[in-house]
């Protein structure tokens, strides 16, 4: 997570959600629009079905443009100078993340920095035998997955972070061009997928699919296809316009799994009942339900904060309180399977959110050290310039929730997200409470959920 913040009951995306208003069919031109402030992109809800010319319409009279627009969900992406632009629309109906950002970018850039300390990549000398570190792997038992079925190139995986670099040795084989795209200003390009500046997304795809017999490194599904789906811009934010992009996409093109290893700036949390937040909360919504409706398990992970999500009442973020109509998205919508983290001993890692959690794998934590030459405390896998290297972080387990869901697919062809959730759920290995602040039983817990996700189950 840090400043890369990733059994289902269908929500119907179809009729006026909250938010949407119908466009008129016209209206009269605005009088002025700034022509020289900063740019800002923006989400606006319409009806699901409303017709572009009209959305185009009314983004004009009211001194926008319009960016993407996704008439499945009723959701556009416009941009615009004028600081009223949210206002004129109804700021339950719009929102900025990015001019959110703007004016408060000297306390974020603070925080971000320290969370972000958690996922600092440690390299790995040349001509390691690396299949000596994985002990990640061997936790939830891939390697002997891998040797009966290491997964389906009929399955894709959609890897919604910061791009994937498919000249490592270990993806060339697994990323998918065709399916990949760039959603960072929120509608998709397929010339901007791969990474700029962090390797956060190649970190992830090499855990869910990496393969590299030279150097003995295998993640978890290495017969799978990757997508990589751009969300994250190159100061390390990702806005709800590229999450919405993303989740689309995801949806459009059939993938069976999206890993999402990040929360949705400028968060931590957005409530369903504040102003601006509302806009983002549904459109984001929207988008991980039309996914999921057309096939599409989506995995996140838990946060690494360290606190019971179900009992914050403040955002470490933004200075509004917290209820329960807050959520931190994308995990907070229904469907979406929420990974906690655990360190080599099994236990949970210091900085992992619990509370609301599904299951949990392997994320790391530098205090549970593996046995000398059996790796370091964070998870092994692929960085840039065809390297390797370790990260800590939620981030490093969701994906691992992924590679495991990615064999369930492959395993059980068409079976749709919510089977997938409620097998990834029923074949992991039940984990007890060891400390006061967990809750619940073996079988279902505050800390691990439902438990240690299991590769080799998937293939059986």
């Amino acid at each position: 997570m840090s400043r890369l913040r990733r059994l289902l009951v269908p929500i119907a995306v179809a009729g006026v959600a909250a938010g949407a208003v119908a466009v008129p069919a016209s209206a009269a031109p605005a009088p002025s629009c700034d022509t020289t402030s900063t740019q800002y992109s923006y989400v606006v809800l319409y009806q699901p079905g409303e017709k572009q010319r009209s959305v185009d319409a009314e983004l004009s009279t009211k001194c926008g443009k319009r960016i993407a627009y996704y008439p499945e969900i009723g959701v556009a992406v416009a941009s615009s100078r004028n600081a009223d632009f949210a206002d004129r629309l109804g700021v339950k109906r719009a929102y900025s993340a990015g001019k959110d950002v703007a004016a408060k970018a000297a306390a974020r850039a603070g925080l971000r920095s320290a969370v972000g300390m958690l996922e600092r990549t440690e390299s790995v000398a040349a001509g390691d035998d690396l299949s000596t570190q994985q002990w990640d792997m061997r936790a939830i038992h891939a390697p002997e997955a891998n040797k009966i079925n290491p997964g389906s190139r009929s399955v894709t995986v959609g890897v919604l972070d910061s791009g994937i670099d498919a000249k490592h040795p270990a993806l060339a084989n697994a990323v998918d061009a065709r399916s990949s795209t760039g959603c960072v200003t929120g509608a998709p390009d397929a010339s901007a997928w791969t990474p700029t500046n962090s390797d956060h997304g190649t970190h992830v795809a090499g855990t869910i699919a990496g393969k590299d017999p030279a150097r003995g490194f295998t993640g978890i599904a290495p017969g799978v296809r990757l997508a990589s789906v751009k969300v994250v811009n190159d100061d390390g934010y990702i806005f709800p316009e590229a999450a919405v992009c993303g989740f689309v996409w995801a949806g459009q093109h059939g993938f069976q799994v999206t890993n999402n290893s990040y929360y949705i700036d400028p968060g931590m949390f957005y409530c369903r009942n504040e102003a601006g937040d509302a806009a983002a909360y549904e459109a984001v919504r929207r988008a991980v339900t039309y996914s999921t409706q057309r096939g599409t398990l989506n995995i996140a992970a838990a946060g690494n904060s360290g606190f019971d999500v179900r009992t914050q009442t403040v955002d470490p973020n933004r200075p509004h309180k917290i209820d329960s109509s807050c959520g931190i998205l994308p995990k907070a919508i229904d469907g979406v399977v929420t990974v906690s983290a655990v360190g080599y001993a099994g236990t949970k890692s210091a900085y992992s959110n619990y509370g609301s959690v599904t299951v949990t794998a392997p994320g790391g934590d530098s205090a549970q050290k593996p046995p000398a030459g059996q790796g370091a405390g964070c998870p092994l896998s692929t960085v840039f310039n065809g390297a390797y290297g370790t990260k800590c972080g939620t981030s490093m387990a969701s994906p691992h929730a992924a590679g495991v869901a990615a064999l369930l697919a492959s395993t059980h062809r068409n079976a749709p997200p919510r089977a997938l959730a409620a097998l990834l759920t029923a074949e992991a290995d039940p984990v007890a409470c060891d400390v006061s602040a967990c809750e619940g039983p073996k079988q279902n817990n505050s800390y691990y959920g439902r438990g240690l996700v299991n590769a080799l189950d998937a293939v059986h």
